[in-house]
């Protein structure tokens, strides 16, 4: 997970309203005749209660795929600055984020990671549908990363099952560094719900890797991605960073 807090106050943890129920009942149509995505495994995600959706990360539309393909409401967690802008292009980038189920945080440090999955366990109290990417961030060359411990973390808490996700070709439909997306055939394919609760306590490090491996393992199986055997990060810029990096919990 990135380095994050949440906003404070009872806004952070609503459930999605009028904007994204317009964004379903428009967008998700409009984006189903254009771009005709696969969409397999619906039926596996539950229509009701709290669910964790993870997913494979392979584009920034990733986090507008899922949940306009979703059968159901879904929230993640967005940067705090897509909620902060002023005038008309503020209005524009807050409503567009609310409309696909965004819920903004601030970067930080310290404990910011840890009141980040805080943060995903206050939505996920609500009883809702909660996406994720385990891999933490997106995949550049299309290998599928090792997850962090973040996902099994929450499911141990909050006795959540979780949904592998496995999205196909979102990054040919949006490739880095594109603001435009193309039209390209993807693919969004809905595992079968994992539960994580037989591999012990939330405190545990191995019951977190252990779990984790088996969320990781679902979503290779949907996705078939290469495995990369590794965490998925940028380079550390210096020797400041790299202290800090092989002192921070893999959760994180």
């Amino acid at each position: 997970m990135t380095n994050i807090e949440p906003d404070e106050g009872p806004d952070a943890v609503k459930r999605p309203g009028f904007t994204y129920l317009f964004g379903r009942t428009v967008i998700a149509p409009i984006a189903r005749v254009v771009y005709r995505p696969k969409v397999v495994g619906r039926k596996n995600v539950p229509r009701e209660g709290a669910i964790i959706l993870a997913s494979n990360h392979l584009s920034f539309i990733d986090s507008i795929v899922i949940p306009l393909m979703a059968p159901r409401r879904v929230q993640f967690l967005a940067k705090s600055t897509y909620f902060e802008g002023t005038g008309f292009k503020g209005w524009l980038s807050r409503s567009f984020f609310s409309a696909i189920g965004a819920v903004g945080v601030k970067r930080g440090a310290g404990q910011a990671a840890q009141d980040a999955l805080d943060q995903s366990k206050r939505i996920l109290d609500t009883g809702a549908a909660f996406a994720l990417y385990p891999e933490g961030t997106r995949s550049l060359d299309g290998r599928l990363y090792k997850g962090r411990t973040g996902v099994a973390w929450l499911a141990l808490t909050t006795g959540a099952k979780v949904v592998p996700v496995g999205l196909i070709g979102t990054d040919q439909l949006q490739p880095v560094g594109k603001k435009i997306p193309r039209v390209k055939k993807i693919t969004v394919a809905f595992g079968e719900p994992i539960d994580v609760s037989h591999y012990g306590s939330a405190e545990s490090g191995r019951a977190r890797r252990q779990a984790t491996d088996e969320i990781m393992a679902a979503i290779h199986g949907l996705t078939g991605q290469e495995l990369a055997e590794k965490y998925n990060e940028a380079p550390p810029a210096g020797a400041v960073e790299r202290v800090k990096r092989a002192l921070r919990p893999e959760r994180f």
